[in-house]
């Protein structure tokens, strides 16, 4: 398992919070996903051999906000 930190910009609420844990956690290997309004981050454990950091970073962007990998 992977581990990654991911920069969120756009988000206002905790609607938008789940709006992006959901959208993470519709990929296959995903096994963890912490989404922090106030940080503006998310903490994210993933299985590379089944999906990419820049496929769980498309991801938050195409859901409406900007991910910037930290």
């Amino acid at each position: 398992m992977e581990k990654m930190n991911v920069k969120i910009t756009g988000m206002s609420c905790e609607h938008c919070v789940k709006r992006v844990e959901e959208a993470i956690n519709g990929l296959a290997g995903i096994d963890k996903v912490k989404v922090h309004l106030k940080k503006g981050e998310a903490k994210i454990k993933y299985d590379s051999s089944l999906v990419t950091s820049k496929e769980i970073a498309e991801t938050i962007t195409n859901t409406g906000y900007e991910a910037v990998l930290i």
